[in-house]
């Protein structure tokens, strides 16, 4: 599939779209809109999700965002959900895509966002005694928050 297939597929859903070089498609979606967002590109048999990843805009921004990369062949298409830092959630896509477990888990380890009805929140890096809101991802994020123990 092409970057101008998904296009129509994502207008319904998508705030804003920008195609920062060719084979490439950006699309800001509300997380209320994510689940229609996902199924719309599911159901039209759009590539595939080959990972979720989390950025932090930063303390002062006081915004992450969760990006949602589907590939077909060269293209990508990237779901751009932003979410603000003091209400960090987001609904989770494993009722459409069952295999998203991992990426999911890995979102709420390491940037502390949550992922609202993920069958899994077990830990996936960190070990057991890490302490509980320290997210190792966030810009904010300094070693010594993660105590003595963890800074070897």
């Amino acid at each position: 599939m092409t970057i101008e297939a998904a296009t129509p597929l994502l207008t319904t859903w998508a705030t804003d779209t920008a195609q920062p070089e060719p084979g490439r498609l950006d699309a800001v979606v509300p997380r209320e809109n994510l689940l229609a967002a996902v199924q719309a590109l599911v159901d039209a048999r759009w590539g595939y999700l080959a990972a979720i990843t989390g950025l932090d805009q930063g303390v002062e921004a006081g915004m992450f965002e969760v990006l949602y990369h589907f590939c077909s062949e060269a293209a990508v298409v990237t779901l751009r959900v932003p979410v603000p830092r003091d209400d960090a959630r987001v609904p989770s896509v494993y009722a459409i895509i069952p295999s998203v477990s991992f990426y999911e888990r890995e979102l709420m380890e390491m940037f502390g966002i949550e992922v609202e009805g993920t069958p899994n929140s077990d830990r996936l890096f960190l070990p057991d005694d890490w302490p509980a809101g320290v997210y190792p991802l966030r810009k904010d994020f300094e070693m010594k928050d993660a105590g003595a123990d963890h800074a070897s």
